[in-house]
């Protein structure tokens, strides 16, 4: 069987198999780099899953301070920046305010 071959409906079998562990109808892209704001912080990094309650991201970083958030958006000029240690970073969509792709990720601690 290759991947490419299956139609919606098996992927969607497989879905419910998985117990909806990854979900698929969802306006996120995976691989892009995102600016997300949850309820208590913002997080940055490259979103490698979606489930039905997490986001996964991987070069993440905690931004305590974005300065202008237009530059933050626009430029990837932020004025506080944790990073967090190489490796996976899981996010509940439930806390999720909003969030935005942006360029590239802050990666060096400022």
């Amino acid at each position: 069987m290759k991947l490419d071959d299956l139609t919606l409906g098996e992927v969607k079998q497989l879905t419910a198999m998985l117990n909806g562990k990854f979900v698929t109808d969802h306006p996120w892209a995976i691989g892009e780099n995102y600016l997300i704001r949850t309820v208590t912080m913002i997080d940055t990094g490259r979103l490698v899953a979606v489930t039905e309650h997490e986001l996964v991201i991987e070069d993440a970083a905690w931004v305590a301070d974005t300065g202008r958030f237009s530059d933050a958006v626009q430029k990837a000029i932020f004025g506080e920046v944790e990073p967090f240690p190489p490796g996976q970073v899981i996010i509940g969509r439930g806390s999720v305010i909003d969030a935005v792709r942006i360029k590239q990720l802050p990666r060096e601690q400022k």
